[in-house]
């Protein structure tokens, strides 16, 4: 750690000892989706109550719900939430209705610097309108879409004597999303010890965003855009290009032909599942869920290795991952402040990596040791340069219902064609910004 990182951390844990012996003891609440990160993020937070005096409690939704649950509370001014661990896409709505504290006078006082953290995230995470130096969050929770495949099976000699025999290449991690489907159709109703296969598990979830964030997974490598300009809305030729047409029919292929049977709802839990009962030789899921799987004791181990979305025309990883926010309706906001001061700290986040929550903080990603300190380490990293994020308007939610809609009736439904279902979606999503008088 350079002399600037030590100074900056220094400032970071006098303005933290500053406001504990000023504040009074409070008992926060931070809200954020139920899953293995929260879990970690808890035990991690015993040391904030230790040096701090505060008591945390910890309000965590199921995924499906999580949306709904938070955002209902946000619009309704809820005073549940201190903290909101939220998701990527919420940051507009919450800086332009106000729900998020605006951080930039705390952080110049704090002495948290923007810089210290990986550019995507901040981008993702923090900033509104994007790309400007005005922060609601502070990155929490660096993720994208990832895969992750059975490595007993592709280094078995009988299977992959059977690839060669019928692809004429070596069986191996995918150089390319074209690559990843021949696998998938491969191993797709093949028998295996006695079971069963089939090729990957992959999104189809239409209630929440599952079919968006899969479909997108295909979309951006193919070169997919929201815009023609950033910025200006301009949809026609970027959201239906030729491209869009080809990945969203790669997809729709992709779901018909070497998917498990009856998966025309599966998010992560499902995807974790067809996985751990050994149904698929590869998957689609959040990095967050890796250190998780690397652990488990049937298909984890010497038996799974990762792999980075692969490219088409070019690299593109779907988004995830959250920023921390405080909630502006919180009358326990200062407490709240000395959490993100304390979560800041570089050696606070080396231990949050270490836990299982991913750090965005470049003390952590950059460190000499960091690819070797798991066996993803280095394919999140490499995932991390080119990530994409959905729309990240105030209006997100009709936006991500209307794609929702209309990619799971062309993937699932098997309704009208690609061209068509990327067609109505630039007139859904005309009609929103509109209304909101952005076209």
């Amino acid at each position: 750690m350079n002399s600037h990182k030590l100074a900056t951390a220094s400032v970071i844990a006098i303005a933290a000892a500053t406001f504990a012996n000023t504040a009074q003891a409070e008992e926060l609440t931070l809200c954020w989706a139920a899953w293995d990160p929260a879990n970690a993020l808890v035990e991690l937070s015993k040391e904030f109550e230790a040096e701090s005096g505060h008591s945390m409690s910890f309000e965590f939704v199921p995924w499906p719900n999580f949306a709904d649950r938070m955002l209902n509370e946000l619009n309704s001014g809820g005073q549940l939430c201190d903290l909101l661990i939220g998701d990527s896409q919420w940051i507009g709505g919450g800086a332009e209705n106000g729900h998020y504290v605006k951080l930039n006078d705390f952080f110049d006082t704090a002495g948290i610097s923007m810089d210290d953290f990986a550019d995507a995230t901040v981008y993702a995470y923090s900033t509104w309108p994007k790309g400007t130096p005005n922060y609601y969050a502070l990155p929490a929770m660096g993720d994208a879409n990832g895969w992750f495949y059975r490595k007993d099976w592709f280094e078995r000699e009988d299977i992959r004597a059977a690839f060669m025999e019928q692809t004429g290449r070596e069986l191996a991690e995918p150089a390319s999303q074209l690559e990843l489907l021949e696998i998938a159709q491969f191993f797709q109703g093949r028998e295996i010890d006695g079971n069963t296969v089939y090729g990957a598990a992959i999104f189809t979830e239409r209630g929440s965003e599952g079919i968006t964030m899969g479909v997108t997974g295909a979309l951006y490598p193919w070169g997919f855009k929201y815009e023609n300009t950033p910025g200006s809305y301009d949809m026609e030729g970027a959201v239906n290009s030729p491209e869009a047409v080809e990945a969203l029919e790669f997809y729709k292929e992709f779901y018909q032909t070497a998917t498990p049977p009856g998966y025309t709802n599966a998010y992560m839990g499902e995807s974790l599942d067809a996985f751990k009962s050994g149904q698929v030789a590869m998957a689609m899921n959040w990095f967050a869920f890796f250190p998780g799987l690397y652990a488990d004791p049937g298909v984890g181990g010497d038996k799974i290795d990762f792999f980075v979305n692969p490219p088409q025309n070019n690299a593109g990883s779907t988004l995830g991952g959250q920023g921390i926010s405080v909630v502006s309706y919180s009358d326990k906001q200062d407490a709240a402040l000395e959490y993100i001061a304390w979560f800041a700290q570089p050696e606070v986040q080396a231990k949050w990596w270490g836990l299982g929550g991913y750090s965005a903080h470049n003390s952590v990603l950059n460190d000499p040791g960091f690819e070797a300190s798991a066996p993803f380490a280095g394919d999140f990293l490499v995932a991390m340069q080119d990530v994409k994020d959905f729309w990240q308007e105030p209006v997100y939610a009709e936006l991500l219902l209307s794609m929702q809609k209309r990619m799971h009736d062309y993937v699932v439904a098997d309704q009208g064609t690609a061209q068509e279902a990327l067609d109505l979606l630039i007139q859904d999503w005309t009609e929103v910004f509109e209304d909101e008088g952005k076209l």
